[in-house]
């Protein structure tokens, strides 16, 4: 029996990026339990990322978050979908803990927007007066935490499969397979 580089997978990247829709489909291929870290800060916190934002602001929210992620990076085989502004703090993807690959889903800031109209209302960072300039220089300040994972998959111009499929390929390469092979 061959033991796995790695029992967690996170994937970090801007928002529109695909990490939970991936990150879904990229776990049910490995037989592996998803955690959305939205997800999970709205269930510790009775309330919704807007809310949070809203009621308690970023700061708050980005506590909740990290408190989320503290969890699940210490649980075995889940894929982790982080918010985009969590790997955005100092020194966040250095201290991920042995048995994680990080995996960075980049996408441009024209393409998260474009993907964003789709749910309007979830993202807060973007409802602003000018979205698209936001959008872009958040992706700019973002971008040097971001390469800091361990790999990077390009996903403009990319289908939710096709994506899934490159993330499967770079942990078959770390000799991790999916239990649907």
């Amino acid at each position: 029996m061959t033991v796995p580089v790695c029992s967690r997978v996170l994937l970090v990247g801007f928002m529109g990026s695909g990490k939970s829709t991936v990150g879904a489909a990229v776990a049910r291929q490995l037989g592996w339990r998803h955690a959305d870290l939205d997800d999970e800060v709205e269930k510790a916190a009775g309330a919704s990322v807007r809310e949070i934002f809203s009621a308690r602001g970023e700061k708050a929210f980005r506590e909740l978050e990290a408190r989320a992620a503290d969890k699940l990076l210490t649980a075995s085989r889940v894929v982790v979908s982080t918010g985009g502004g969590w790997a955005a703090a100092p020194g966040r993807l250095a201290e991920v803990p042995a048995g994680t690959v990080s995996i960075w889903l980049d996408v441009s800031a024209d393409e998260a927007l474009r993907r964003a109209a789709k749910e309007p209302g979830r993202r807060p960072l973007l409802d602003v007066e000018r979205p698209l300039e936001t959008a872009r220089q958040l992706v700019e300040v973002r971008r040097l935490a971001y390469a800091a994972a361990d790999r990077r998959v390009d996903t403009d111009a990319s289908s939710v499969d096709d994506v899934t499929a490159r993330v499967l390929a770079i942990l078959a390469e770390l000799g991790l397979e999916s239990s649907t092979e």
